[in-house]
Parts: structure tokens; sequence; C-alpha cells
């Protein structure tokens, strides 16, 4: 026998239908974009590179997004979440954590293109690790801090999955919300700005305008398109992936212009 569940309070029929669809919309095409760019990565030499190490972490955290989505999306059918009050704790820390991870890629990836652009200097294997594995641990510290008393996952007012709970008020709350305000948005926020800035300006005083493309938000299937089919030399090595056909560069640009 199947169950009908009441209702969460304030919300419509429609409204929570509207919900869930979307969240599975988007971690079903998210999902399916940011795997092919993992999978490329892995399959295809060329792309196997320093630069493309935190393309890859941004795919990657934008995956656990989506997993995390989809888990949304399937308790907003069943109108209710169903799995206690620890796998809200679980839910909220893992949405939490590869939220935080792919802003801090994101801006990694600023901080290479800034140089590959700029200042013509190679980004090397151990500072691509280096800086991967600080961005995670980094996400993870304050991902962590809810699960420790210093700050809160707690359900959302659909009541259907969790997240940060920003509706307190008290000296616990505000100082998490200020610190992690600081150094999880202003301060990546801060070096996409600047970076993206910077590499225009080069372009644009040499005269050539085809520069990456600028967009720092962390939806996943906007990250795909940004990062990955963004990027020449990524497309190239999704379409060999997906085809068996090799795209010289020279071939990838004029298809560019």
């Amino acid at each position: 026998m199947v169950i009908s569940h009441p209702l969460p309070e304030g919300f419509t029929e429609l409204e929570v239908f509207a919900i869930g669809t979307a969240l599975l919309v988007e971690a079903l095409l998210g999902f399916c974009l940011n795997g092919l760019t993992i999978i490329s990565f892995r399959k295809i030499k060329e792309l196997r590179t320093p630069s493309n190490l935190l393309v890859l972490s941004i795919a990657l955290a934008d995956c656990g997004i989506c997993i995390n989505a989809f888990i949304a999306a399937f308790s907003s059918f069943l109108r209710y979440w169903p799995y206690g009050s620890d796998g809200c704790q679980i839910h909220g820390f893992q949405g939490f954590l590869t939220a935080l991870a792919s802003i801090s890629s994101s801006a990694a990836v600023a901080w290479d293109r800034y140089h590959h652009y700029c200042t013509r200097s190679k980004l090397q294997w151990s500072t691509a690790i280096s800086t991967v594995a600080f961005v995670w641990l980094f996400a993870a510290f304050w991902s962590v801090m809810p699960l420790l008393g210093w700050g809160e996952y707690d359900y959302e007012p659909l009541r259907t999955c969790c997240t940060l709970d920003y509706s307190k008020g008290d000296r616990n709350y505000v100082t998490f919300l200020f610190a992690l305000s600081i150094f999880n948005f202003m301060i990546p926020g801060f070096i996409m700005l600047t970076a993206y800035q910077s590499i225009h300006q080069k372009f644009k005083k040499s005269g050539q305008y085809k520069i990456p493309a600028v967009i720092a938000k962390s939806v996943p299937t906007v990250d795909a398109f940004v990062y990955a089919l963004g990027n020449e030399n990524y497309r190239g090595g999704i379409w060999q992936f997906l085809t068996g056909q090799k795209i010289e560069k020279a071939e990838v640009d004029n298809k560019t212009k």
C-alpha cells in the first residue's frame, strides 16, 4: 500500500512537484555533463594536464552537488524526509562540502588562467595537486564545523532536504556565518573577479577578445559549460572521447573563430 504523506506546511501540491522536478532535471543534466568531463579526463591522455586537474576538481564537486540534489528531488516527490536526523546531518554536510569545493576550485581555475594568459607561467603538477588537496581539505574543515557545534545543519523550509541553518541569530551562528562568508565567498569571489578582469584587460590591449567564459557560479550544469565545454582544448578532448576523432589544435582554433 502506498502511503500518501501530507504536504509540507505552506506549500501547494504544484509547488512541491515543481521543486522536485527542477531538482531532478538539474541533477540529471549536471551529473551527465560533469560525468562526461570526468570520463574524458580519464580516457584522453592529452587532457591530463595540471590545469585540467583543477577543472576535474570542479566536475567532481559538481557531481557531488548533483547527487545531493537528486536525493532532495526524491524526498520532494515523497513529500517528506525519509532518512531521519542522522541522514539530514550527512546530507547537509555532503552538500555543503561539495558546494564549497566547487567555489574554491572555480577560484583556483581563475588563478591558473590569470597566470596562463597574463604572466605566461605554466602550472606544475606539484602545484596543481597541492591546490586541489588544499581546496578539498579547506572545504571539509568548514563543512565539519556545524557537526561539531559551530553552526548547524537543519531542514530547509520544504523539509525534504537539509542544509546549513541560516535562521538562527545567536552569537554562535553569526560568528560562523561571518567567517564563512569571508573565507568561502568574498575571497574566492575577489580572486575570480580580479583574475578575469586582468585577463580581459590583457586581451583588450592586444586587440584580442577570445577570452575564457566568465561565470562565477557553482551551478553544476553551468560549470560544465564554462570550465569544460567552454575550454577549446577540453572540448576537443571530449569530442575525441565521444567520436574517436582527434581534433588538432589548429583545427580547434578554427572552430572557435
